[in-house]
């Protein structure tokens, strides 16, 4: 059994930390908030993930699992160390690592045994080979340590199976002592390790990540396209899905991607190609037809409705996806925005997502318990996240309970036979 310290408890640290200790490892899971440790030491988790409670009650309980602030004494005598705090977007869309580098300096400070430190976050190329050099410059201690870089491959709503059933692994290694220790760590786990050079397990996160988002935007594109030359984006990917080479992946159109991963991830890359004088132009391509395909429905809207002011509006899902409760990038946010500045009466439904939804809009709008009491007196409704709460609503029910029942489905949730007896408008068809 390893000590197993993980810095950070957000989808990545809090995940990677119980999923080890559920491997047995004796795991430490350090944040600097107080309220959040206690919290999590209640059993009850900061995000919304499937699974992902039980497995810290069942932990916490058997004595591998602990929560503390105290970074020192955790980093003390650690084997190996996971650094999984978040790296979001500035400005300019470059990574912001300032989270990396103040959990790296208390690091340096508080190591005093060998042990590996493990960059779990999703950072540039050649952020590593910079920590370790870091890292090494502010150490306290006559310590040695190796900087390992070990991707995640996790996607929101399935983190917990992601993690533990996962498609590979990929460690990115300098010395070959790094590589037998990550090796002896990760035997319990079931998935092909890939092993690379630091730089390489790097560039793997970035390409994979934005190859699916570039899939999306390819699809939304064509859906686009479809709808102008009477062709139908369904039966368009259903035809490319048998094509081995392509997969029946990530080829469902809706009103563009959102979440902790993609936005962030394909705008660094292409920040980062462009700092080294060359440019990504498919990832400049999907950031730009996503940036637009999150509005597609209001566009739509806009031939329909001359203005949304005083306009009763039923929005269904506010999440990025289902699964989670997660609200970065999530197309809700664009509409909900422009709806609200031009007049629009909201009444919003999201079976997880309220509370975070609050943070942003604790007035502005009329937050309910279900779908229909969203769709009750409303003149237009847009459906933004396929939770199935929403896919389980009947045609009738929109006929029903609408004033006119107009619906804007950025999902494709139904079939357009079945929705004849309202007005219905999808992605794509």
């Amino acid at each position: 059994m390893y000590k197993v310290v993980v810095a950070g408890t957000g989808y990545v640290g809090l995940v990677a930390g119980v999923c080890f200790a559920e491997k047995g490892q004796k795991v430490i899971c350090v944040d600097v908030d107080e309220d959040k440790i206690n919290q999590m030491k209640q059993g009850k988790s900061p995000i919304y993930e499937e699974n992902l409670e039980e497995l810290m009650k069942k932990n916490y309980t058997a004595g591998r699992l602990d929560y503390t602030t105290n970074y020192r004494t955790a980093y003390k005598d650690a084997d190996f160390i996971f650094i999984g705090v978040g790296t979001p977007e500035r400005k300019d869309g470059s990574a912001n690592l300032d989270y990396v580098y103040t959990v790296a300096k208390q690091i340096a400070e508080s190591v005093e045994k060998d042990c590996i430190i493990v960059l779990k976050s999703t950072v540039p190329i050649g952020t590593n080979d910079k920590l370790e050099i870091y890292i090494k410059e502010n150490l306290k201690h006559d310590v040695k340590i190796n900087v390992v870089s070990n991707p995640e491959f996790l996607a929101q709503g399935t983190a917990v199976h992601d993690t533990l059933h996962a498609s590979r692994i990929v460690i990115g290694i300098n010395s070959k002592e790094a590589e037998e220790k990550m090796l002896e760590l990760y035997k319990n786990f079931e998935p092909p390790i890939v092993l690379t050079n630091r730089r390489s397990a790097e560039m793997i996160k970035y390409a994979s990540n934005d190859f699916l988002a570039l899939k999306i935007s390819f699809m939304n594109d064509i859906a686009n396209l479809c709808e102008i030359v009477g062709a139908n984006v369904e039966e368009v990917a259903q035809g490319m899905s048998y094509d081995k080479r392509i997969g029946d992946k990530f080829l469902k159109a809706g009103c563009g991607y959102g979440g902790s991963c993609f936005p962030k991830d394909t705008k660094a890359l292409h920040y980062l190609a462009q700092q080294e004088g060359y440019e990504l132009k498919t990832i400049k391509a999907a950031i730009e037809v996503n940036k637009n395909q999150k509005l597609v429905l209001l566009r739509k809207a806009r031939k329909r409705f001359a203005t949304f002011k005083d306009v009763n509006v039923a929005v269904l899902g506010l999440t990025f996806k289902p699964g989670t409760d997660d609200l970065r990038e999530a197309p809700s946010l664009d509409n909900i925005s422009i709806l609200l500045e031009e007049g629009a009466n909201i009444k919003a439904y999201d079976p997880v997502g309220i509370e975070n939804y609050k943070k942003i809009y604790p007035t502005e709008i009329e937050y309910v318990k279900t779908p229909q009491e969203a769709l009750k007196n409303a003149e237009i409704c847009f459906i933004f996240t396929e939770w199935k709460e929403i896919q389980n609503i009947k045609i009738e029910e929109y006929k029903k309970l609408m004033k006119t029942p107009i619906v804007y489905d950025g999902r494709n949730i139904y079939k357009l036979d079945d929705t004849k007896e309202i007005e219905y408008y999808s992605i794509g068809r």
